[in-house]
Protein backbone atom coordinates (compact mmCIF):
# COMPACT_ATOMS: atom_id res chain seq x y z
CA UNK A 1 0.00 0.00 0.00
CA UNK A 2 1.05 3.60 -0.40
CA UNK A 3 2.98 5.27 2.46
CA UNK A 4 0.13 7.65 3.32
CA UNK A 5 -2.34 4.76 3.37
CA UNK A 6 -0.03 2.80 5.68
CA UNK A 7 0.15 5.73 8.10
CA UNK A 8 -3.63 6.06 8.12
CA UNK A 9 -4.11 2.32 8.64
CA UNK A 10 -1.72 2.25 11.63
CA UNK A 11 -3.44 5.22 13.26
CA UNK A 12 -7.01 3.97 13.02
CA UNK A 13 -6.13 0.36 13.80
CA UNK A 14 -4.32 1.39 16.99
CA UNK A 15 -7.45 3.20 18.18
CA UNK A 16 -9.41 -0.08 18.10
CA UNK A 17 -7.02 -1.75 20.58
CA UNK A 18 -6.95 -5.05 18.66
CA UNK A 19 -6.76 -8.22 20.72
CA UNK A 20 -3.73 -10.08 19.43
CA UNK A 21 -1.28 -9.97 16.56
CA UNK A 22 -3.51 -11.69 13.98
CA UNK A 23 -6.44 -9.40 14.70
CA UNK A 24 -4.17 -6.37 14.33
CA UNK A 25 -2.88 -7.64 10.97
CA UNK A 26 -6.43 -8.15 9.69
CA UNK A 27 -7.51 -4.64 10.73
CA UNK A 28 -4.38 -3.07 9.26
CA UNK A 29 -4.99 -4.85 5.96
CA UNK A 30 -8.63 -3.71 5.81
CA UNK A 31 -7.87 -0.10 6.73
CA UNK A 32 -4.92 0.04 4.32
CA UNK A 33 -6.96 -1.32 1.39
CA UNK A 34 -9.70 1.24 2.08
CA UNK A 35 -7.18 4.09 2.41
CA UNK A 36 -5.53 3.16 -0.90
CA UNK A 37 -8.97 3.22 -2.52
CA UNK A 38 -9.65 6.65 -1.00
CA UNK A 39 -6.32 7.97 -2.35
CA UNK A 40 -7.30 6.87 -5.86
CA UNK A 41 -10.59 8.77 -5.50
CA UNK A 42 -8.79 11.90 -4.29
CA UNK A 43 -10.41 11.82 -0.84
CA UNK A 44 -8.88 13.39 2.23
CA UNK A 45 -7.27 10.74 4.45
CA UNK A 46 -9.12 11.56 7.65
CA UNK A 47 -11.22 9.08 9.67
CA UNK A 48 -14.42 11.07 9.17
CA UNK A 49 -14.07 10.85 5.39
CA UNK A 50 -12.43 7.49 4.76
CA UNK A 51 -14.36 5.54 7.39
CA UNK A 52 -17.70 7.11 6.56
CA UNK A 53 -20.20 4.29 5.87
CA UNK A 54 -20.84 5.52 2.33
CA UNK A 55 -17.11 5.37 1.46
CA UNK A 56 -16.55 1.98 3.11
CA UNK A 57 -19.66 0.49 1.51
CA UNK A 58 -18.75 1.78 -1.94
CA UNK A 59 -15.29 0.29 -1.53
CA UNK A 60 -16.47 -3.15 -0.43
CA UNK A 61 -19.04 -3.30 -3.24
CA UNK A 62 -17.14 -1.73 -6.14
CA UNK A 63 -13.37 -2.11 -5.61
CA UNK A 64 -11.92 -4.29 -8.40
CA UNK A 65 -9.93 -7.46 -7.92
CA UNK A 66 -11.60 -8.74 -4.74
CA UNK A 67 -13.31 -12.08 -4.25
CA UNK A 68 -16.71 -12.36 -2.62
CA UNK A 69 -15.19 -13.73 0.58
CA UNK A 70 -12.66 -10.87 0.70
CA UNK A 71 -15.43 -8.29 0.28
CA UNK A 72 -17.42 -9.77 3.17
CA UNK A 73 -14.33 -9.88 5.41
CA UNK A 74 -13.39 -6.30 4.55
CA UNK A 75 -16.90 -5.04 5.26
CA UNK A 76 -16.96 -6.75 8.67
CA UNK A 77 -13.52 -5.42 9.66
CA UNK A 78 -14.20 -1.90 8.40
CA UNK A 79 -17.45 -1.72 10.34
CA UNK A 80 -15.56 -2.88 13.42
CA UNK A 81 -13.00 -0.08 12.95
CA UNK A 82 -15.66 2.52 12.15
CA UNK A 83 -17.70 1.77 15.28
CA UNK A 84 -14.63 2.43 17.44
CA UNK A 85 -13.00 5.32 15.59
CA UNK A 86 -16.01 7.30 14.28
CA UNK A 87 -18.92 5.89 16.33
CA UNK A 88 -21.16 8.84 15.40
CA UNK A 89 -21.48 7.30 11.94
CA UNK A 90 -22.21 3.77 13.16
CA UNK A 91 -25.17 3.66 15.56
CA UNK A 92 -25.76 0.40 17.37
CA UNK A 93 -27.63 -2.17 15.31
CA UNK A 94 -31.20 -2.71 16.42
CA UNK A 95 -31.79 -6.43 16.99
CA UNK A 96 -34.25 -7.93 14.54
CA UNK A 97 -36.57 -10.74 15.62
CA UNK A 98 -35.87 -14.13 14.11
CA UNK A 99 -38.78 -16.36 13.29
CA UNK A 100 -38.21 -19.78 14.76
CA UNK A 101 -39.66 -23.01 13.51
CA UNK A 102 -42.99 -23.99 14.99
CA UNK A 103 -42.82 -26.68 17.66
CA UNK A 104 -43.81 -30.09 16.21
CA UNK A 105 -46.52 -32.18 17.84
CA UNK A 106 -45.59 -35.31 19.70
CA UNK A 107 -46.81 -38.69 18.37
CA UNK A 108 -49.26 -38.81 21.28
CA UNK A 109 -50.60 -35.38 20.33
CA UNK A 110 -51.19 -36.47 16.73
CA UNK A 111 -52.94 -39.61 17.99
CA UNK A 112 -55.18 -37.38 20.10
CA UNK A 113 -56.17 -35.22 17.14
CA UNK A 114 -56.89 -38.26 14.99
CA UNK A 115 -59.03 -39.69 17.77
CA UNK A 116 -60.96 -36.41 18.00
CA UNK A 117 -61.43 -36.45 14.23
CA UNK A 118 -62.89 -39.94 14.48
CA UNK A 119 -65.31 -38.80 17.20
CA UNK A 120 -67.00 -36.04 15.15
CA UNK A 121 -70.80 -36.29 14.96
CA UNK A 122 -71.21 -36.67 11.18
CA UNK A 123 -69.39 -38.70 8.56
CA UNK A 124 -68.54 -35.57 6.54
CA UNK A 125 -67.01 -33.84 9.56
CA UNK A 126 -65.05 -36.98 10.49
CA UNK A 127 -63.56 -37.29 7.01
CA UNK A 128 -62.70 -33.60 6.67
CA UNK A 129 -61.11 -33.36 10.11
CA UNK A 130 -59.04 -36.49 9.47
CA UNK A 131 -57.99 -35.13 6.06
CA UNK A 132 -56.84 -31.88 7.66
CA UNK A 133 -54.64 -33.69 10.18
CA UNK A 134 -53.28 -36.16 7.61
CA UNK A 135 -52.50 -33.57 4.93
CA UNK A 136 -50.75 -31.38 7.49
CA UNK A 137 -48.77 -33.92 9.51
CA UNK A 138 -48.55 -36.55 6.76
CA UNK A 139 -47.75 -34.37 3.72
CA UNK A 140 -46.77 -30.97 5.13
CA UNK A 141 -49.52 -28.99 3.39
CA UNK A 142 -50.64 -25.58 4.62
CA UNK A 143 -52.64 -22.60 3.37
CA UNK A 144 -53.94 -22.80 -0.22
CA UNK A 145 -52.11 -26.09 -0.86
CA UNK A 146 -54.15 -27.62 1.95
CA UNK A 147 -57.48 -25.99 1.10
CA UNK A 148 -57.43 -26.83 -2.60
CA UNK A 149 -56.80 -30.59 -2.49
CA UNK A 150 -59.61 -32.62 -4.04
CA UNK A 151 -60.27 -36.29 -3.54
CA UNK A 152 -59.09 -37.02 -7.07
CA UNK A 153 -55.71 -35.40 -6.28
CA UNK A 154 -54.92 -38.27 -3.88
CA UNK A 155 -53.95 -41.56 -5.50
CA UNK A 156 -52.12 -44.81 -4.80
CA UNK A 157 -49.08 -45.03 -7.06
CA UNK A 158 -45.30 -45.45 -7.03
CA UNK A 159 -45.64 -47.79 -4.07
CA UNK A 160 -47.27 -45.21 -1.80
CA UNK A 161 -50.07 -42.67 -1.47
CA UNK A 162 -49.37 -39.45 -3.38
CA UNK A 163 -50.97 -36.02 -3.03
CA UNK A 164 -50.81 -34.01 -6.25
CA UNK A 165 -50.48 -30.36 -5.20
CA UNK A 166 -51.63 -27.87 -7.82
CA UNK A 167 -51.01 -24.16 -8.16
CA UNK A 168 -47.85 -22.05 -8.23
CA UNK A 169 -45.85 -24.65 -6.22
CA UNK A 170 -47.15 -27.72 -8.00
CA UNK A 171 -45.55 -30.95 -6.80
CA UNK A 172 -46.26 -34.55 -5.85
CA UNK A 173 -45.95 -35.28 -2.12
CA UNK A 174 -45.70 -38.83 -0.72
CA UNK A 175 -47.88 -39.25 2.36
CA UNK A 176 -46.17 -40.76 5.40
CA UNK A 177 -47.28 -44.33 6.03
CA UNK A 178 -49.19 -43.85 9.29
CA UNK A 179 -51.59 -41.36 7.66
CA UNK A 180 -52.28 -43.17 4.40
CA UNK A 181 -55.32 -45.23 5.38
CA UNK A 182 -57.28 -42.32 6.85
CA UNK A 183 -56.37 -39.98 4.00
CA UNK A 184 -57.28 -42.53 1.32
CA UNK A 185 -60.68 -43.00 3.00
CA UNK A 186 -61.23 -39.23 3.14
CA UNK A 187 -60.28 -38.92 -0.55
CA UNK A 188 -62.73 -41.66 -1.55
CA UNK A 189 -65.47 -39.95 0.47
CA UNK A 190 -64.78 -36.54 -1.15
CA UNK A 191 -64.51 -37.77 -4.73
CA UNK A 192 -64.13 -34.71 -6.95
CA UNK A 193 -64.93 -32.32 -4.07
CA UNK A 194 -62.42 -30.62 -1.76
CA UNK A 195 -61.34 -33.05 0.95
CA UNK A 196 -61.26 -30.38 3.69
CA UNK A 197 -64.57 -28.85 2.65
CA UNK A 198 -65.43 -25.56 1.03
CA UNK A 199 -67.10 -24.66 -2.23
CA UNK A 200 -64.19 -23.62 -4.44
CA UNK A 201 -60.45 -23.15 -4.74
CA UNK A 202 -60.61 -19.55 -3.54
CA UNK A 203 -62.29 -20.42 -0.27
CA UNK A 204 -61.03 -18.79 2.93
CA UNK A 205 -61.08 -19.95 6.54
CA UNK A 206 -61.96 -23.48 5.48
CA UNK A 207 -59.67 -24.96 8.12
CA UNK A 208 -60.98 -22.84 11.01
CA UNK A 209 -64.15 -24.89 11.72
CA UNK A 210 -62.13 -28.10 11.49
CA UNK A 211 -59.39 -26.98 13.87
CA UNK A 212 -62.06 -25.69 16.25
CA UNK A 213 -63.66 -29.14 16.21
CA UNK A 214 -60.29 -30.68 17.14
CA UNK A 215 -59.85 -28.43 20.16
CA UNK A 216 -60.06 -31.17 22.71
CA UNK A 217 -59.18 -29.28 25.87
CA UNK A 218 -57.52 -31.04 28.78
CA UNK A 219 -53.98 -30.43 27.51
CA UNK A 220 -54.76 -30.87 23.81
CA UNK A 221 -55.03 -27.33 22.39
CA UNK A 222 -56.56 -26.31 19.11
CA UNK A 223 -54.23 -27.61 16.35
CA UNK A 224 -52.31 -25.25 14.10
CA UNK A 225 -51.59 -26.09 10.47
CA UNK A 226 -48.07 -24.63 10.77
CA UNK A 227 -47.33 -26.99 13.67
CA UNK A 228 -48.74 -29.91 11.68
CA UNK A 229 -46.34 -29.04 8.86
CA UNK A 230 -43.46 -28.76 11.36
CA UNK A 231 -44.38 -32.26 12.54
CA UNK A 232 -44.09 -33.55 8.97
CA UNK A 233 -40.75 -31.76 8.50
CA UNK A 234 -39.37 -33.30 11.69
CA UNK A 235 -40.52 -36.81 10.77
CA UNK A 236 -39.02 -36.52 7.27
CA UNK A 237 -35.74 -35.15 8.65
CA UNK A 238 -35.56 -38.08 11.06
CA UNK A 239 -36.26 -40.56 8.27
CA UNK A 240 -33.52 -39.04 6.09
CA UNK A 241 -30.96 -38.90 8.90
CA UNK A 242 -30.67 -35.14 8.49
CA UNK A 243 -29.59 -34.53 12.08
CA UNK A 244 -26.68 -36.96 11.73
CA UNK A 245 -25.64 -35.34 8.44
CA UNK A 246 -25.70 -31.80 9.84
CA UNK A 247 -23.79 -32.82 12.95
CA UNK A 248 -21.14 -34.60 10.90
CA UNK A 249 -20.81 -31.57 8.59
CA UNK A 250 -20.73 -29.11 11.47
CA UNK A 251 -23.71 -27.22 10.06
CA UNK A 252 -26.21 -25.46 12.29
CA UNK A 253 -27.90 -23.27 9.65
CA UNK A 254 -29.88 -24.60 6.70
CA UNK A 255 -28.84 -21.96 4.14
CA UNK A 256 -25.80 -23.79 2.79
CA UNK A 257 -27.53 -27.16 2.39
CA UNK A 258 -30.22 -25.31 0.47
CA UNK A 259 -27.59 -23.88 -1.87
CA UNK A 260 -26.01 -27.30 -2.31
CA UNK A 261 -29.17 -29.22 -3.18
CA UNK A 262 -30.39 -26.50 -5.56
CA UNK A 263 -28.33 -28.08 -8.34
CA UNK A 264 -29.22 -31.69 -7.56
CA UNK A 265 -31.88 -33.73 -9.28
CA UNK A 266 -34.71 -34.55 -6.84
CA UNK A 267 -35.02 -38.14 -8.09
CA UNK A 268 -38.10 -40.06 -9.11
CA UNK A 269 -41.40 -40.30 -7.30
CA UNK A 270 -40.61 -43.91 -6.37
CA UNK A 271 -37.32 -42.82 -4.81
CA UNK A 272 -39.08 -40.11 -2.80
CA UNK A 273 -41.59 -42.66 -1.47
CA UNK A 274 -38.74 -44.93 -0.37
CA UNK A 275 -36.55 -42.20 1.15
CA UNK A 276 -39.38 -40.60 3.15
CA UNK A 277 -40.64 -43.89 4.54
CA UNK A 278 -43.95 -43.44 2.73
CA UNK A 279 -44.31 -46.91 1.19
CA UNK A 280 -47.72 -48.53 1.60
CA UNK A 281 -47.76 -51.39 4.12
Amino acid sequence: MSPQAAVFAREVSAKTAPAGRERAKNLLWAAGKLADYAVLLGLELTPGVVLHPSTAERFTRCAPGLSGAARRTLRTNLRFIGRRVVPQFYPADAPLPRERSKRPYSPAGIDGYLALAGAQPTAARRMRAAALACLGAGAGLIRSDLRNVRGTDISCRSGGVIVQVRGPRARAVPVLSRYQGRLAAAAAFAGTALVCGGTGPGGRNVSNPLTAALDGGGGLPRPGTSRLRATWLRDCAEQLGLAAFMRAAGISCSQRPGDLVAGLEPGSEEQAVHLLGAARP
